[in-house]
């Protein structure tokens, strides 16, 4: 058969097209093919079979594991997760109460020397200025009554300190509170001891942390609810008075499939998926369930355990098309 094959025109220009086929995209293969085979006289039956498929478009497309790695493409399992009922606020960094301390002159005279400046870290104990005492007119210290970071400095060298006039603040910065603010209908399901991740506006690092309490009052200014929790900040890169975000999760709940977000992408109006197979990528119509901030549930057109495009799924879609637009030609 192979050698009658041989010394037909039609089986010349059919291993010509397989032979591209290997070095381009695999659905130019049959569209090759199909014009050897056309221009071979093989009569108004294959004309009928391509008008037949004249109207689909390709859904799935080969790309190379190389190529796929180039381009960023990630693929990971369909597994079970859970959806979460997440709510996205603001708030401000604060000292916590009780770790900021006022430090004061035990007696009324002149300062002598200042030892500390706003920004330096102290030590309990550690001595911050000289001052001569207008009663006894003898020279006196002033102590860091707690560890922590100068806030504050309202005294200068050869000004007078008056009897109780603070002359520095000192705060321990090592925790802060995160005062959230809460609008609406979020007040009523909002409670204490949910988790809830907070994310500075510099830089976007985030530290996962828990509400202690629902504030009972209402912020005057903004009208809302006032949900306060505790960060570490050993680092004291946390700083109070700035503005924060953060995620509240109320609640979860399980799914027995969940994909990122970033793996969706739409086909004709549809929902899909890439499911990838070998070098081969297909779109899967699914429909959907619950969604949060970072995941939906797929109710219906997955398998567990397939590997789905979850990074650089727009470079599959697109790929995709490519292939679309070069069928219809």
């Amino acid at each position: 058969m192979n050698r009658l094959l041989a010394r037909t025109p039609f089986a010349t220009a059919l291993l010509l097209a397989l032979a591209l086929a290997g070095c381009t995209r695999d659905t130019t293969a049959p569209a090759a093919a199909e014009a050897a085979h056309d221009d071979a006289g093989h009569g108004q039956a294959g004309h009928d079979d391509d008008d037949a498929h004249a109207g689909e478009a390709p859904d799935s497309t080969v790309i190379k594991a190389a190529m796929a790695e180039q381009a960023g493409i990630r693929v990971a399992p369909v597994a079970a997760g859970t959806i979460a009922d997440e709510h996205d606020v603001q708030g401000l960094l604060t000292p916590v109460d009780g770790r900021v301390a006022q430090v004061m002159a035990r007696f009324p005279g002149p300062i002598r020397t200042l030892r500390a400046n706003v920004g330096d870290r102290v030590a309990a104990g550690q001595v911050l200025a000289s001052i001569e005492s207008n009663l006894s007119l003898t020279t006196y210290t002033v102590t860091a009554p707690i560890g922590g970071v100068v806030l504050a400095r309202q005294a200068q060298v050869g000004g007078v300190a008056g009897e109780g006039a603070p002359l520095f603040e000192i705060g321990d910065l090592s925790m802060l509170w995160v005062d959230l603010h809460i609008f609406g209908n979020d007040t009523q399901h909002i409670t204490a001891g949910v988790p809830v991740t907070v994310s500075r506006m510099t830089d976007g690092v985030g530290q996962a942390t828990t509400l202690e309490r629902v504030l009972p009052g209402t912020a005057t200014a903004s009208q809302s609810t006032v949900a306060r929790a505790t960060l570490r900040n050993e680092d004291g890169l946390w700083r109070p008075g700035a503005a924060v975000k953060a995620r509240i999760v109320v609640a979860t709940q399980p799914a027995a499939q969940v994909v990122p977000l970033s793996a969706l992408q739409t086909l004709e109006g549809k929902d899909v998926v890439f499911v990838r197979e070998g070098d081969t990528y297909t779109a899967r119509v699914v429909r959907l369930g619950a969604r949060d901030a970072g995941k939906v549930e797929v109710l219906d057109g997955l398998k567990t355990g397939e590997a789905v495009v979850v990074e650089q799924s727009y470079v599959v879609k697109a790929d995709i098309g490519k292939a679309g637009a070069a069928h219809e030609h």
